[in-house]
């Protein structure tokens, strides 16, 4: 730089920009285990403002809770690429760029986006022609004259295709066409199985037409056209309803769920008369609970007492875990999520409820961290509230488990001691278990003697 006095300005000049051309990039991250895109719910910086690491940058919509996007690094926001409402952006995805303190932000350059690889294509080799199609086989002559009878699945069958019915070959009692003349017929048609026929409109006309002969009687109608998006109550149209990332995912996985794990189910009435009268106990002490308080309660000891029904299945096999974590589910409009009731065995019935309640706004809110919803050992659904009796849950992997619990009613049952009459408080469970982990005997035992926990809480650790 002695020699040359513009050296130092030369080399400044491009350091700057260097620092110009390369802004800090702020990308789609992934805030979940499970997601794959997510949607902008608000940006809580404005372009031009000064950014610290650990600042809320925006609240991003993930598959499972809305979550707050915090900075790494320091600078200041200089173009936000993702507007607010934006939906199913794809991990990775550029959303804002940040600049360094002291450069100008506004003149930051938006890098292009990036271009998709093209396929590998040899440049030497020539073009080929595809090969003829081969012209399918000519159908088969009209073979009936009279009156047609068809089965309603050749009937389905033909109409869906287009074809006629008299080309078929009727093999049934008394000239009926069976399914599988159908079947036959459509095969000869080779054109017509790969791309059914459409009605399509007619083209518009100046001339005048004839009305459309009316049917038969006593003839089937018609296969109604395909539906297409129009006005809502139109016949014929339907309203497409957006579905939200937490919403889609719960569809995967529903349909992942119960293709690959062997469910078995199980059902235990519970008698709630000793649970009732506690819960009636603590109302006059001012402390106020929930039933399912007492069930997360029950379900947290009974794994305590049989931890072998406290695993997880992996891609290696079953894992015995040692923390109880009791995962709730809880309804959303999005959907359900579980927030997780951590160390649940060793804590009382009254700060099981203050976390269940904590939970559940935070739920309702959008808010839940993912260490608050992830990595329960098992899963607890109550619809009691909503005047079900009883059903089945769906098990959340990799628990082994899920308990469904319906609402408490009023029986009239026969006692074995005195052979009277009297009135129960009967709430109906059942167990989802997974076939691999937890077998039907094992499940019997632990429903077993998770309803004495149950008719018995004076036996758990309520304190």
């Amino acid at each position: 730089s002695q020699n040359f006095p513009g050296c130092s300005f030369i080399c400044s000049t491009a350091a700057w920009l260097c620092a110009f051309l390369c802004p800090i990039k702020v990308q789609m991250p992934a805030l979940s285990p499970t997601m794959e895109e997510g949607n902008i719910v608000k940006w809580l910086k404005k372009e031009g403002e000064a950014v610290a690491a650990g600042d809320a940058l925006c609240d991003i919509e993930t598959d499972k809770a809305v979550v707050t996007l915090e900075s790494n690094d320091d600078g200041v926001l200089a173009k936000i690429l993702i507007e607010e409402g934006s939906r199913n952006v794809r991990l990775g995805t550029p959303i804002a760029l940040l600049v360094e303190e002291g450069q100008d932000w506004k003149q930051v350059e938006i890098p292009p986006p990036d271009a998709p690889v093209p396929p590998a294509t040899h440049a030497a080799a020539a073009p080929v022609a595809p090969p003829a199609a081969p012209s399918p086989p000519p159908l088969p002559k009209p073979t009936t004259s009279g009156p047609l009878r068809l089965s309603p699945a050749a009937r389905h069958i033909l109409d869906t295709h287009g074809l006629d019915p008299k080309l078929a070959t009727p093999t049934g009692p008394r000239g009926l066409i069976t399914k599988e003349d159908a079947l036959n017929l459509l095969k000869k048609s080779p054109a017509l199985e790969a791309t059914p026929v459409m009605a399509a409109p007619p083209a518009p006309s100046a001339a005048p037409r004839l009305a459309a002969a009316p049917p038969p009687p006593g003839s089937r109608p018609n296969i109604p056209p395909l539906s297409v998006p129009g006005k809502p109550g139109a016949p014929g149209t339907f309203t497409e309803i957006p579905a939200s990332n937490v919403r889609r995912v719960i569809a995967q996985k529903l349909t992942q769920l119960k293709t690959t794990i062997p469910h078995a189910y199980a059902s235990v009435d519970c008698d709630m008369a000793a649970v009732m009268q506690l819960r009636s106990d603590l109302a006059k002490e001012q402390i106020k609970v929930s039933v399912n308080d007492f069930i997360i309660k029950a379900a947290a000891v009974t794994l305590k007492e049989m931890p072998e029904v406290n695993v997880t299945w992996s891609g290696d096999g079953p894992h015995e875990l040692d923390s109880i974590h009791i995962s709730i589910a809880v309804a959303t409009d999005n959907g359900l999520i579980t927030p997780i009731i951590k160390d649940a065995a060793n804590k009382g019935v009254q700060e099981i409820s203050a976390n269940a309640k904590a939970l559940a706004q935070k739920a309702q809110d959008g808010k839940l961290l993912p260490e608050e919803y992830e990595g329960g050992s098992f899963s607890i659904f109550n619809l009691g509230m909503f005047g079900v009796i009883g059903f089945s849950a769906v098990i959340n992997p990799p628990q082994a488990c899920i308990l469904a619990v319906g609402t408490a009613r009023s029986e009239l049952r026969l006692r074995e001691e005195d052979q009277t009459l009297q009135t129960q408080q009967l709430m109906t469970v059942t167990l989802s278990s997974d076939g691999r982990l937890v077998d039907d005997g094992l499940a019997s035992r632990f429903l077993d003697k998770f309803r004495v926990n149950l008719e018995q809480p004076q036996h758990m650790a309520l304190a």
